[in-house]
């Protein structure tokens, strides 16, 4: 049975080349949504590779298990600084799980917000950007209609696909989200076709 999002996505000429190339995405819902949070602000302007090794190093702080918000915050400065976080990230790590302790977040709670709410919500821990929360939004509550249009890879996978003009930034981010409008309500699945593609060459 193919996936609810194919008939959708085919509907756009550029993509649909894609839906046949590459096999098909499934999303699912992760716990432990505030750690997950603080794993995409480590990986921020990382390779994939580097990051995990660095998470990894992480979860080695408290002997390889998923730390709670209390743990994080009684980890002294220089113990994260060592794993190779900057001073910078240590301090928007903390940040997470001081804003989860004061505002008693579950993963039950986000789940039930709606993504403009989990947006609204979280943005304004210091550390934590609009972009960051729409990679939660995506990859650890599973939500199927979020469009990332300051991920550089969405736009450079775009301007590739839709040869569209990147001179001039607004225009380029107006073009993007009208483009996108058409996906809905199965962004997310766009973006990741989009992706695999700048990723692939294709």
């Amino acid at each position: 049975m193919p996936a609810p999002y194919l008939e959708q996505l085919s509907k756009d000429k550029k993509l649909q080349p894609l839906l046949k190339a590459i096999p098909e995405f499934k999303l699912k819902k992760r716990k432990n949504v505030c750690l997950r949070l603080c794993a995409s602000i480590m990986s921020q302007q990382l390779s994939t590779k580097v990051a995990k090794v660095i998470y990894e190093r992480f979860l080695e702080l408290y002997d390889g298990a998923e730390p709670t918000p209390q743990q994080i915050i009684d980890t002294p400065a220089p113990t994260l600084r060592a794993i190779g976080l900057s001073n910078a990230k240590v301090s928007y790590v903390q940040n997470v799980a001081r804003y989860a302790i004061e505002h008693n977040i579950t993963d039950k709670m986000l789940y039930k917000m709606s993504n403009d709410e989990v947006i609204e919500f979280l943005t304004p821990i210091k550390g934590v950007g609009r972009w960051t929360v729409e990679m939660l939004l995506m990859f650890t509550l599973g939500r199927e209609d979020v469009f990332a249009p300051d991920d550089l890879g969405i736009q450079q996978g775009m301007i590739k696909m839709y040869k569209l003009d990147a001179s001039d930034k607004k225009a380029l981010r107006e073009k993007m989200l009208k483009l996108s409008a058409k996906w809905a309500p199965y962004r997310t699945y766009a973006c990741m076709y989009i992706w695999r593609y700048k990723d692939a060459g294709l």
